[in-house]
């Protein structure tokens, strides 16, 4: 039987399968193993400095956002990216309360600044006073632009952020979904404990 471009063309979506067959499976086995987080998510950014952003303006009783203030840091900044519209930011506002609670101290380990993704700044202060207000620091990226450069795909997203003398802020570390207590120790506590 002779193989022709029909035939290649029928044989695409077996080999398709097959491959997405064969990531499901690998990803299945680094999951039994321990080795895969779903919410760890390695982005081109990680492990680089902070991306260039516009300057993100803030609600009145807290700082805004710009790249020089993660060029100057002195500690590691925890960002994270929430909105007011978004149901999981709403599930981890209480452990960020508890975080920012532990971090009141001057001794704190990090900081914990917020950037507000495409929304109101009326409705990201009413949600804040109901909710409380974790971050020392919050920028408002109505527009979304910041995030595009920060590569964020979807809220709630953190980064975390380390000094280096060198650049500034460098990305260790970027998940996705709610931040919870577990994913703080497994993820973020590590880089803490290992810096100088």
């Amino acid at each position: 039987m002779k193989l022709t471009r029909r035939h290649l063309l029928a044989a695409l979506p077996a080999l398709g399968a097959a491959g997405l067959g064969a990531g499901f499976i690998r990803m299945l086995h680094g999951l039994d193993q321990g080795h895969f987080d779903p919410r760890a998510i390695n982005t081109p950014l990680t492990g680089q400095p902070v991306p260039d952003f516009p300057t993100l303006p803030s609600l009145p009783d807290r700082p805004g956002l710009s790249r020089g203030d993660f060029q100057t840091v002195k500690q590691p900044v925890l960002l994270s990216i929430w909105a007011s519209w978004c149901l999981p930011c709403m599930e981890e506002i209480p452990f960020l309360h508890q975080l920012a609670a532990s971090l009141a101290d001057a001794t704190a380990p990090l900081a914990l600044w917020g950037l507000c993704y495409k929304d109101q700044p009326t409705s990201a202060a009413r949600w804040l006073d109901r909710a409380g207000h974790p971050f020392s620091r919050l920028g408002m990226d109505q527009d979304g632009q910041a995030a595009i450069d920060w590569g964020v795909s979807g809220v709630p997203e953190t980064f975390l952020i380390m000094p280096d003398p060198q650049v500034g802020g460098r990305i260790v570390w970027h998940g996705t979904g709610s931040l919870t207590e577990t994913a703080y120790q497994a993820h973020i506590l590590p880089h803490l404990e290992r810096r100088p």
